[in-house]
């Protein structure tokens, strides 16, 4: 599940807003009509709406822009080097400890 699908909003609500924007849009005199009259009855904001139709419509192919599938790559791969980045810090002290080990003399 990722992030987005983890907010306040069920999906299905999210979904079928969506779909009732894009299914009724040509019923209202603009399309931001449509989105703040839909989004009354089911969400709180308009902005709210006016932002997931804009993801849906760049997720669908219909504006450029990039997909969800691609943003939750783009956070998994940033993930991924936060760790590696991690892991190459404790390395390198590592690395550096026993180095300064090896050079100390032996006491017997």
């Amino acid at each position: 599940m990722t992030r987005r699908q983890q907010g306040k909003y069920p999906d299905e609500v999210r979904q079928r807003a969506v779909r009732l924007v894009m299914e009724h849009r040509d019923e209202y005199a603009s399309e931001w009509a449509a989105i703040c009259s839909i989004a009354a009855k089911s969400v709180r904001t308009a902005e709210t709406l006016r932002k997931w139709v804009r993801q849906a419509e760049i997720d669908e192919g219909r504006t450029a822009g990039v997909t969800s599938i691609e943003s939750e790559r783009v956070r998994e791969l940033r993930r991924e080097i936060r760790g590696l980045r991690r892991a190459n810090e404790i390395l390198e002290a590592a690395s550096a400890f026993f180095a300064a080990e090896l050079d100390r003399p032996q006491q017997r």
